[in-house]
């Protein structure tokens, strides 16, 4: 290695040391109502269920009592927290049939004691046309939940709901069931793409459905500080959601991505990885948070 691979090697060093003995000193407040948050973003590929579960992650690492909703027939989030979700398994699809309630659906997860979860299965692929004929077909997520953390004897802070990356029944199932968005963009190109219309989607289920939804945070995923367009797409996500957009980003990291495959999160995979610092870190901001309405320009 030269001297100046060595120095940007030290420096790299530094920084984590820095920003790891930052959160240390930290304490994340935890809400008195619990915060239901759904991760969403129509456009595939920007990190969506990976900040689902590492945020979850990070925020019971932090102290917090965390549910997630696995509501992506895909079944990734659960294959993250090492959770079974074999088809005979009792999932949200039985929970959204009304033929479960959420206490016979959830499961610990191999992640962390205070992080739990309730499955998605390859059944969850039929519900959308199942659902059309129930009644009241876009509520039954949130009448669930709502029963569940009532009578729940654990007092859940944060519940996240991943869903898929398009706009059916189980997406507006998890917007009703929600009082906040989460929305990840990827700091590459097309990153707006498709934003306008999924905050139009927003705004049609505040109007008709759930009007105290809000979209509360914006994360930027999948950053590389060493291109230009990367920083150019952060710039322009900051201007026009100066006040959604977390000041934490999270970077394109190898460990990352490698993660799901092993079944676990970045913080179980590898807790001194600079991705595992950034979901941290973005868990400690969110927890700082409050939902405000998005109110800024492009809204």
């Amino acid at each position: 290695m030269t001297d100046t691979d060595n120095a940007l090697v030290a420096k790299h060093l530094v920084d984590k040391r820095r920003r790891r003995r930052a959160l240390e000193q930290t304490v994340s407040p935890l809400p008195n109502e619990t915060r239901v948050i759904t991760v969403s973003n129509q456009k595939g590929g920007v990190g969506k269920t990976t900040t689902t579960v590492n945020l979850a992650s990070a925020l019971a690492r932090r102290g917090a009592n965390v549910l997630v909703i696995d509501l992506d027939p895909q079944g990734n989030a659960s294959t993250a927290l090492g959770v079974m979700h074999r088809p005979e398994v009792t999932s949200v699809y039985d929970v959204l049939l009304g033929e479960e309630d959420i206490q016979a659906a959830i499961q610990p997860t191999t992640d962390h004691e205070r992080l739990f979860c309730v499955p998605s299965t390859i059944n969850l692929a039929g519900a959308e046309i199942e659902l059309v004929s129930l009644v009241a077909r876009e509520q039954r997520l949130r009448t669930a939940l709502e029963s569940f953390l009532r009578e729940s004897e654990t007092h859940f802070h944060y519940v996240f709901i991943d869903c898929p990356p398009s706009l059916g029944l189980l997406t507006v199932n998890a917007f009703v069931a929600a009082s906040e968005v989460l929305i990840p963009i990827q700091c590459e190109y097309y990153a707006l793409e498709g934003l306008s219309q999924l905050l139009g989607n927003i705004k049609l289920i505040q109007k008709h459905l759930n009007p105290g939804l809000q979209v509360s945070t914006i994360l930027l995923t999948m950053y590389d500080a060493r291109t230009n367009l990367a920083q150019e797409v952060a710039q322009e996500v900051r201007t026009h959601f100066p006040t959604e957009t977390l000041t934490a980003v999270v970077p394109r990291s190898v460990r990352i991505s490698e993660a799901p495959s092993y079944g676990q999160t970045v913080h179980a995979y590898d807790a001194g990885s600079i991705g595992a610092i950034a979901y941290l870190e973005a868990a400690a901001e969110i927890a700082e948070r409050s939902a405000d309405p998005l109110t800024s320009e492009g809204a």
